[in-house]
């Protein structure tokens, strides 16, 4: 909103707030007081309502190491969610179609996590058990976006390339592989790239979900994520950059800036009241959208692999769940991890709730650091 009130006022002219990344950066210092200003009604109401959580593991020492956290108010996302409408509304270009799509994907995503966590905590208070959504449920839902956000974003970005610009939307970029300068990395098909749209949504969506176990976790990790996409967004949507650093420019994209720059915001607010001691949880709510924002941002920009590193804590984290479920199965009720995810394979080992959190907020940073070297290091 503000920046076509600007661009009216200014006839266009090329002054700072038409730089995306200019804007982003405005976002994050905007959306982080947007959480602080509503984080204390919000959690009153979410009190109010009654939708306070209830850890639940099927590992009795880990249910007595949280059971101060039961009836702290969750679906705490929806603060997250709002700080980044209100930052997305007021800084980026409202007219760009990757915006919207954005929107859409976080609304989606935001709807079903807390459809899922609403049905979790009433049925709780009425039932005593955590009954919300089935998994083949939420997969579903996942596996239907990923479908549509597929097909509009191939047909939109191949359809607007700019005249001597290569087809780019069916192309994998490979980190730290220069490829060939036309093409700029693997060419896939039109199924190819449905399917790995499907997949980098739903594995980010619930790998986020995983990863949102213990006070400030998935916050800080999603916080460094949306930095480092937000840095990529900017050199991806800009000719110049993009040329001296050999990545396909993706016009539009940089606006993709602005809405990373309003993620990092409002995470970095939901920590003043998501730190041990947390006075509230995100919950599915959050999580969902968070991690499928993550994986959007990643195909729009090509650059679905850089996933694995920039979001090394999130994989970790996955991996150790697949890890431990198959391996389960496969000897009859043996265990790889203590409990998995990972986080509290690490909490019952003896680490301290902050230290575990601390410790994986550093990890997370060295691959934040190693996924912008890739940029250059090609």
């Amino acid at each position: 909103m503000l920046y076509l009130i600007l661009n009216h006022v200014f006839d266009g002219q090329p002054y700072a707030y038409k730089a995306a990344i200019f804007r982003a950066l405005l976002a994050i210092p905007f959306s982080f007081f947007v959480v602080i200003w509503l984080g204390p009604r919000t959690i009153r109401w979410l009190i109010r309502m009654k939708l306070g959580d209830r850890p639940e593991f099927d590992h009795a020492a880990l249910n007595q190491l949280t059971q101060h956290k039961a009836n702290v108010p969750t679906m705490g996302g929806i603060l997250i969610l709002a700080a980044i409408v209100a930052g997305v509304l007021l800084l980026a270009d409202l007219g760009n179609f990757y915006i919207h799509l954005a929107l859409f994907c976080m609304l989606w995503l935001g709807s079903l996590g807390a459809m899922d966590d609403w049905l979790k905590l009433t049925a709780s208070r009425r039932t005593g058990t955590r009954d919300g959504l089935k998994s083949y449920e939420k997969l579903l839902f996942q596996v239907g976006l990923g479908v549509m956000l597929a097909f509009f974003i191939y047909q939109y970005g191949n359809r607007n390339l700019e005249p001597g610009e290569p087809a780019f939307f069916n192309q994998i970029m490979i980190p730290f592989y220069k490829g060939d300068p036309l093409t700029h990395g693997v060419t896939v098909s039109v199924p190819v790239f449905m399917i790995v749209t499907v997949l980098v949504v739903t594995g980010t969506s619930n790998a986020v979900n995983l990863t949102d176990g213990m006070d400030g976790l998935a916050a800080g990790c999603v916080t460094m994520c949306a930095a480092v996409f937000m840095i990529m967004c900017a050199i991806v949507g800009e000719r110049e950059w993009a040329a001296y650093l050999l990545l396909p420019r993706v016009t539009g994209a940089a606006e993709l800036s602005v809405l990373c720059g309003a993620m990092t915001g409002a995470c970095l607010g939901f920590l003043w009241f998501n730190c041990h001691p947390a006075q509230v949880f995100m919950g599915d709510t959050g999580s969902l959208p968070l991690g499928g924002l993550i994986g959007y941002v990643a195909i729009v920009i090509r650059h679905e692999l850089l996933l694995f590193i920039v979001g090394g804590v999130f994989v970790i984290e996955a991996v150790s769940v697949i890890m431990q479920v198959s391996y389960f199965k496969w000897t009859g009720g043996k265990r790889i991890f203590r409990v998995a995810p990972i986080h509290h394979h690490f909490h019952l080992g003896g680490w301290a709730e902050t230290q575990v959190v601390t410790r994986f907020w550093l990890v997370g940073a060295l691959f934040a650091a190693a996924a912008i070297a890739t940029a250059k290091l090609r």
